[in-house]
């Protein structure tokens, strides 16, 4: 596939490679950055470096393989389901595993260990790397998941992600004391501009998102929290909580680099989720017990 950009006056004066990083967000700044040593992108038909600086009226072209999308696999890894029918399964997620295939990532996975557990009982929506994924928690973030086993499901439960419907409660511990017991974060959420591989608070270009905190324990330097959330943003609490200076305790992407606490990643677990059975129309909760490491440190954070 060709890709062809014709550089503007309001886009001229970076260095090509930060421009291309921008301009095409879906292909990585490395696969770039190999496309220019390699001498495939042409500005006006000839090939320039990465430090070559775009001008207006520049037209900038290059090729763009065909993705072609790797094979993923069944493993046998163990789930910790909490219930399962013919429609839906939901599973406490463990720290450490991602939760659909990427770049990286394409064993060890959530994807994985269902696509053995159900089969072919997934939905297909989502395309071959997410069968059965109607909406995801990060890596380190343990607690409830749902997937789907059919598109009636996914379709079901999708709409209500949508529409705000879905009960979503998760546990924190943030860095130092919130003011008040209770409170709201309003504020969008998109790419931080001065980072890609970050979300951020973005009133430019980001989505609307809003987070409920209530403190559930206050200890000395941390506190423990629940939050519940009416959107789904990528990253949201752990940004929205850096936003107003509470950081989560182990996130060293938006909180500090240092950690008190041997930890992998951040505290944050999706402790309860409920939502209306695709089915047979009852509205369903599921909750999961605090992870040990979690528990651990609540016995041993100084009061």
């Amino acid at each position: 596939m060709r890709e062809e950009y014709f550089v503007t006056e309001e886009t001229a004066g970076d260095r090509i490679d930060k421009f291309l990083a921008e301009q095409y967000e879906n292909l990585s700044r490395s696969f770039l950055q190999k496309l220019l040593k390699s001498g495939e992108v042409m500005v006006d038909g000839r090939p320039v470096k990465a430090s070559y600086k775009v001008a207006e009226e520049d037209l900038i072209s290059f090729e763009v393989p065909e993705a072609v999308e790797p094979e993923i696999v069944p493993e046998d890894i163990p789930l910790d389901i909490l219930y399962e029918d013919h429609d839906v399964i939901l599973v406490n997620k463990p720290k450490g595993m991602v939760v659909h295939p990427a770049a990286g990532h394409y064993t060890g996975t959530l994807v994985n260990a269902l696509m053995f557990h159900c089969k072919e009982d997934l939905s297909g929506i989502n395309g071959v790397l997410r069968p059965g994924i109607v909406h995801r928690i990060d890596m380190d973030t343990t607690g409830v998941i749902i997937a789907c086993k059919n598109d009636l499901a996914h379709n079901s439960i999708a709409a209500q992600l949508k529409e705000h419907s879905i009960t979503r409660r998760y546990q924190a511990i943030v860095h130092g004391a919130l003011k008040d017991d209770e409170g709201v974060i309003d504020e969008p959420i998109g790419r931080s501009p001065k980072d890609r591989k970050k979300m951020a608070v973005n009133y430019n270009n980001g989505k609307s998102a809003v987070t409920h905190y209530k403190v559930l324990t206050r200890f000395k330097d941390f506190t423990h929290i629940e939050c519940r959330l009416e959107t789904g943003r990528t990253h949201q609490i752990r940004v929205h909580m850096a936003s107003i200076g509470h950081p989560l305790l182990g996130d060293a992407v938006y909180g500090p680099a240092k950690c008190p606490y041997k930890l992998q990643g951040q505290t944050l677990h999706a402790g309860i989720l409920g939502f209306v059975h695709p089915r047979t129309g009852e509205y369903m909760e599921f909750s999961a017990p605090l992870p040990e490491y979690f528990e651990e440190l609540l016995r041993k954070l100084p009061g």
